[in-house]
């Protein structure tokens, strides 16, 4: 395939290309940018693409990268551990953080009130993050069990979180 000849396709695509990358990801400057790496992508195998197939394996290639960007940590805004700085215009302003903090701080207190057997289910599970399997070996009980309580552990915490809500305590 001549550059000619890619370029044309790109004309003919372009549209299709964002429109399936803005669907996934929801945000028109990301759709942009992934618009652009699916034409790059699309560029650097095109002797991989299949004759007649060309607007299918475009779309593929627009949602694999949809999909990638929305899966990377840095779409995520995620902090990793040792990563405390975030990029200035990502960082959340410093009273967001507090709340944040505070809100943890609410629900963490929420997690250890809460009553046999759903306190040390929701401890392993929410704040440990331990897979219910996990959980089911550590506290020696069905995996069946344990998704049942967590469940249920989880609506008394929700009950319990706007509860306080209401009155200004846990």
């Amino acid at each position: 395939m001549t550059k000619e000849q890619f370029s044309a396709l790109v004309v003919q695509y372009e549209r299709l290309v964002y429109t399936v990358c803005f669907q996934l990801v929801h945000n028109a400057a990301a759709a942009e940018d992934l618009t652009q790496e699916t034409f790059l992508s699309a560029y650097l195998h095109r002797d991989t693409m299949p004759a007649g197939y060309e607007r299918q394996w475009l779309g593929r290639i627009a949602a694999n990268k949809a999909k990638d960007h929305l899966q990377s940590a840095w779409n995520r805004h995620a902090v990793l551990p040792g990563d405390e700085e975030m990029p200035p215009g990502l960082a959340p302003p410093a009273e967001e953080v507090a709340l944040q903090r505070s809100g943890a701080a609410d629900i963490q207190a929420a997690i250890e009130g809460l009553r046999e057997p759903y306190g040390p289910v929701c401890r392993l599970c929410l704040l440990e993050e331990k897979s219910p399997e996990e959980a089911a070996l550590a506290l020696g009980r069905p995996v069946k069990t344990i998704h049942t309580q967590l469940s249920r552990g989880k609506r008394l915490l929700r009950e319990k979180l706007e509860r306080s809500e209401g009155h200004g305590a846990v």
